[in-house]
């Protein structure tokens, strides 16, 4: 398997420097791994990776990126109860789009379990493991606490052949779950709860999603952590803080096994305010329809914020932004939302989009013209476009107020507004149906005003935008908000009572400029004064277009 190479001459200095990295250095300076840089990126396939994963992602690939190294895609595919290959599809997308090149180097734990078995065996054969018969919740009562030390059980002293017959018989199937488990022979005296005699395989009954019924034991995470590492040959093992007590257990592993031995490292995870983090909390708003799927918009899942509209190169400098550090803490997602809006303001094309449409006339014009707007700004290769301009347009209709406040500057009764790209206009009468409500503006416009051409000096405050009745495309768009109405919804006990009850709301008859017709899923636009938006790739049809905004223009959260 070749190794990923990077371009840059020395990709390292260019890099913003963390703990991970100087120590990487430290080691490359003593030659401790050979000049090898080798990490992995190891899910769980039981749920869709969200934005923390995709922060590990970001840090595993790009360590072995910046180090001329190789990286690993391994699933930890060791509860069969909870995995399922619909997951195990959905992380390989999500790795791939995201910019994690692992080539080749697709790894399962499963694929090792006849060699972790062997390895259990041999703790066996050295007195360092032991079949036991105490069910999970005598096991949990006899670890003690935290000023108490653990009991021994009953079953630690069992001789090697009683324990060698026992596992091999739990392999082939003959106890029920929880009957027994096999258990590493540590120190239940130990003030590490993790050395307390710790769980190494558990009896499990269930359909593998690859190994089918060929097993009925499978080992727990501590247990195959360590071992898959060893067997991959990875030089730097790179975890989220809560498995920094689990290291000596991962070493003592190693040890006693004389393997091939890894160096974990620990670092801080992601936090992210106005989210859930927790893949159970995850699993619930999708099981309880609390949301639509793992891929709903609002979710903090790659592939939610993917349909959403997000970058893969927006979530990898955000990753770049937070940084790598030792301790957890909780990280704003405006953050977030200011590299998704950074990336887009420089890439999506522009268009004028009116959401909620109230009817303009211009009674003084007559014909049809194209108008030349600006596809981006922001970028002088962009180009132009065409905007067709006629005699009946759609407004905002909160750009039109008969009683404004003071500081109002767009269309008002008798006042003018500039229309953009276009031509300053003048309402002169506001039309109402019988409910009070109004339904159309009747307007004059200043043909010597014309944007870019004309000869009068008029100045007006407002500029608002529009689109030409007869030639606008409907669409569906949604508009799509923060999940949760708290910071951190986490930690809160009825965490489901702090959901958003405005995170999506549903306009069904937007009018947007014409070229958009021909959009196609995933495509990204500015839609002028009202944000960025994307084609939705789950309810758009041949006859409809669907649009999710993926971010407001600015953050409308700020306190």
């Amino acid at each position: 398997m070749e190794e990923t190479k990077n371009t840059n001459e020395n990709p390292v200095e260019r890099k913003p420097k963390n703990f991970i990295y100087e120590i990487i250095d430290e080691d490359n300076k003593n030659d401790k791994w050979g000049g090898r840089v080798h990490t992995r990126f190891p899910p769980e396939p039981n749920g869709y990776l969200h934005i923390g994963h995709a922060k590990s992602i970001c840090l595993n690939y790009g360590i072995a990126r910046d180090y001329n190294g190789k990286f690993n895609l391994r699933f930890d595919d060791t509860n069969p109860e909870k995995e399922e290959q619909e997951y195990v599809d959905s992380i390989v997308e999500d790795v791939k789009w995201l910019g994690g090149d692992f080539g080749d180097r697709v790894f399962y734990a499963s694929d090792y379990f006849e060699q972790m078995y062997q390895w259990a065996v041999e703790l066996i054969k050295k007195g360092k493991a032991y079949v036991c018969d105490l069910n999970a919740e005598e096991i949990r009562a006899s670890r003690g606490t935290l000023t108490e030390q653990g009991k021994e059980s009953a079953y630690r002293n069992r001789s090697v052949e009683e324990n060698l017959d026992l596992l091999e018989r739990m392999r082939k199937g003959e106890f029920e779950n929880g009957a027994k488990t096999l258990r590493a022979k540590i120190d239940m005296a130990s003030p590490n709860f993790n050395m307390r005699d710790p769980i190494m395989y558990r009896i499990v009954h269930a359909d593998h999603h690859r190994q089918g019924k060929d097993w009925c034991i499978y080992p727990t995470y501590d247990w195959a952590h360590g071992n898959e590492d060893s067997i991959e040959g990875i030089t730097h093992s790179i975890c989220t803080l809560e498995f920094q007590n689990h290291r000596p257990l991962y070493d003592w592993f190693l040890d006693s096994l004389g393997v091939y031995h890894p160096q974990q490292i620990e670092f801080a995870r992601l936090n992210l305010s106005y989210t859930v983090m927790s893949k159970r909390k995850l699993l619930q708003l999708v099981k309880e329809n609390f949301v639509d799927g793992w891929d709903d918009p609002r979710m903090p899942t790659i592939s939610g914020y993917r349909r959403r509209g997000y970058t893969a190169e927006s979530i990898r400098n955000f990753a770049e932004i937070i940084g790598v550090a030792k301790r957890d803490a909780l990280t704003d997602i405006s953050l977030l939302e200011f590299a998704v809006r950074d990336d887009l303001n420089k890439n999506a094309q522009r268009a004028m989009a009116v959401l909620k449409p109230i009817k303009v006339v211009l009674t003084n014009y007559e014909g049809e013209e194209n108008l030349e707007a600006v596809n981006n700004p922001e970028n002088p290769n962009a180009g132009m476009r065409l905007v067709p301009f006629s005699k009946e347009l759609y407004i905002e209709e909160n750009d039109f107020m008969e009683n404004p406040p003071k500081g109002f500057h767009r269309l008002i009764p008798g006042g003018e507004v500039r229309l953009r790209y276009a031509y300053i206009i003048k309402c002169e009468e506001v039309i109402k149906d019988d409910d009070g409500n109004v339904v159309e503006l009747r307007c004059t416009y200043d043909k010597e005003t014309k944007s870019g051409t004309g000869t009068s000096t008029k100045k007006v405050k407002g500029v608002i935008h529009w689109v030409s009745a007869k030639d606008a495309v409907d669409a569906e768009v949604r508009l799509y908000d923060r999940l949760f109405v708290v910071e951190n919804p986490g930690t809160e006990e009825d965490w489901l009572s702090k959901i958003n009850p405005q995170s999506l709301e549903i306009i069904s008859n937007a009018k947007i400029e014409p070229f958009i017709r021909n959009a196609k899923q995933q495509d990204k636009f500015q839609f002028e004064r009202m944000g960025y938006f994307c084609v939705d790739t789950k309810y758009t049809t041949p006859g409809k277009l669907v649009f999710n905004r993926t971010v407001t223009l600015k953050d409308s959260w700020k306190k």
